[in-house]
């Protein structure tokens, strides 16, 4: 139900719901709010065995794939605040993962100039 929700929302273009902490969660310590806070990941081993699961890995990386497909290059077009804010943190983790070449790497050059959110790193560091 989630994901077929989300898709469809950033097929259109403009994400309507509240899904962000189940499709693109971050880092643990970086949101403060209780559905952050359960669904942060706690490392990098956790974001690894996050993308390998069939269901939420499929999930974001589907997603992801869609976010590729828009015409715009302007995540506040797409999301809300805060919920662009949120999405370079959790496309940071899970390109640290996957590493260049991914959807999740070229989510961050389409939509961030390739910049990774500095937070996200130090706290992995």
């Amino acid at each position: 139900m989630v994901k077929a929700t989300a898709l469809t929302e950033i097929k259109s273009g403009r994400k309507r719901s509240h899904w962000m902490w189940y499709v693109f969660p971050q880092i643990a310590g970086l949101g403060c709010s209780d559905m952050a806070k359960g669904y942060a990941i706690a490392d990098l081993a956790e974001a690894t065995d996050y993308l390998a699961h069939p269901v939420p890995g499929k999930r974001i990386k589907e997603i992801t794939a869609a976010l590729l497909g828009l015409d715009s290059h302007n995540a506040p077009q797409v999301m809300d605040n805060p919920d662009d804010l949120k999405l370079r943190p959790s496309m940071t983790l899970f390109a640290l993962v996957e590493g260049a070449g991914s959807v999740l790497e070229a989510v961050l050059k389409k939509y961030f100039d390739g910049h990774k959110d500095q937070a996200t790193i130090q706290l992995i560091r």
